[in-house]
């Protein structure tokens, strides 16, 4: 695969490696800081509102100006964002840290269509290969992010959290230097010019967009919900921040591990048997949280949860980049990652509120419904393919 490839896959996994940092820190900073129990995650939540309200501009950004010019600027507010932070730190300012967090989220959505360049700079057969590249770098996060979180807390004794984000900065600013060393293919931009465009409304009611997006919406809401809430429930249950890191850690081992695989699986089986068993692995999670709360249930819960989300994540990604043409990327992209993390962000919010005022168990009773919706989704693809196959025959 193009060795440009390979960097962006570094880059998301520097990108990853910042997530889970603020995972393990930003819910407990709200505990700390905020001015009350029901705000706890709110900074969560205004980071994936940063991210939500940034997909579109940054899909159609990259669009007019290219795929590099269109991270630099995002990994440059993602700095300011790690800066505003420290500093909203010293001043044990909530209100800056949740201005803090939305910057950070304006950021990580820019980086969230790494995947999508991949694709692009990859050769015609090698999109899943590509996408699982890109999320493998997430192993590496997996295992320095939760030591990060522990160790920097030694970085600043006065106040143990500004250690996260000084890490975060430099996380941050490794990964605007690599992405300076990377070429790109910007012609393609001035070739889609002279391609016709189907009408949007005709791209995103494709039954392969609605289902695509459907598939990555219920997988990202019902993984960030419970990831979300895992640390402040773990808390609640008497466990340390080294054991809600740990715990974090084999969550992200397993939302990254298999993508050394996913694309030689979705390539062997189907994308709907490996998204089938993904939000089957994502119902088992839920199954064993209500089981109990002892920490191998935190941790066997968390790490079925990560595997289902990346089965289900990038079978989603390779069937949308499946559903338009080249002329319609910029758009079709937006419109999916808005909807994608207009969801999350919801979810953020409501899982501190969740836990806090209902308890783990309503939580985990919370995610069924939008499981179920997915399993309606993946059998309504199913129908409609091989519909699609029996007319062609």
């Amino acid at each position: 695969m193009n060795i440009f490839v390979w960097i962006l896959a570094i880059c998301q996994a520097l990108l990853t490696t910042g997530n889970i940092l603020l995972v393990a820190v930003t819910g407990l900073i709200g505990q700390e800081i905020a001015p009350s129990a029901v705000w706890t995650t709110f900074p969560v939540a205004m980071q994936f509102l940063g991210l939500m309200l940034a997909t579109i501009p940054a899909s159609l950004i990259m669009g007019v100006t290219g795929r590099k010019k269109g991270f630099v600027l995002g990994n440059l507010i993602g700095i300011s964002g790690a800066i505003l932070a420290i500093f909203a730190l010293t001043q044990q300012s909530f209100s800056l840290f949740c201005c803090a967090t939305f910057l950070l989220g304006i950021g990580i959505g820019f980086g969230m269509l790494y995947r999508f360049a991949a694709v692009e700079l990859c050769s015609q057969g090698q999109q899943a290969r590509a996408i699982s590249a890109i999320m493998a770098g997430g192993v590496i996060a997996a295992i320095i992010g939760p030591s990060l979180a522990i160790y920097s807390q030694d970085w600043w004794p006065q106040q143990p959290f500004i250690g996260a984000f000084l890490a975060l900065l430099i996380l941050y600013i490794i990964a605007l230097l690599l992405l300076l060393t990377i070429r790109f293919k910007e012609a393609r931009l001035a070739e889609q010019n002279h391609l016709a465009a189907r009408p949007l409304i005709e791209v995103i009611t494709s039954a392969s967009f609605v289902v695509a997006v459907m598939a990555a919406v219920v997988s990202y809401f019902v993984m960030n919900l419970l990831m979300t809430a895992t640390p402040l429930a773990m808390h609640h249950h008497g466990f340390g921040f080294a054991q809600s890191a740990s715990v974090i850690e084999w969550h992200v081992l397993g939302m990254f591990a298999p993508s050394f695989f996913t694309g030689r699986l979705i390539l062997r089986i189907g994308l709907f048997p490996t998204m089938l068993l993904g939000l089957l692995l994502m119902f088992g999670c839920v199954m064993v949280n209500l089981l109990g709360t002892s920490f191998k249930h935190f941790v066997v819960a968390l790490t079925l949860l990560g595997i289902g989300w990346n089965f289900m994540f990038i079978g989603a990604t390779q069937m949308l980049t499946q559903s338009y043409q080249l002329s319609e990327k910029a758009k079709a992209q937006a419109v999916n990652e808005f909807l994608v993390f207009s969801m999350v962000a919801i979810s953020a919010l409501s899982a501190g509120w969740l836990e806090q005022t209902l308890g783990w168990q309503v939580v985990n009773y919370s995610a069924l419904p939008m499981l179920g919706m997915g399993l309606v989704c993946l059998v309504y693809y199913q129908y409609q393919h091989k519909k699609q196959l029996s007319s062609e025959v």
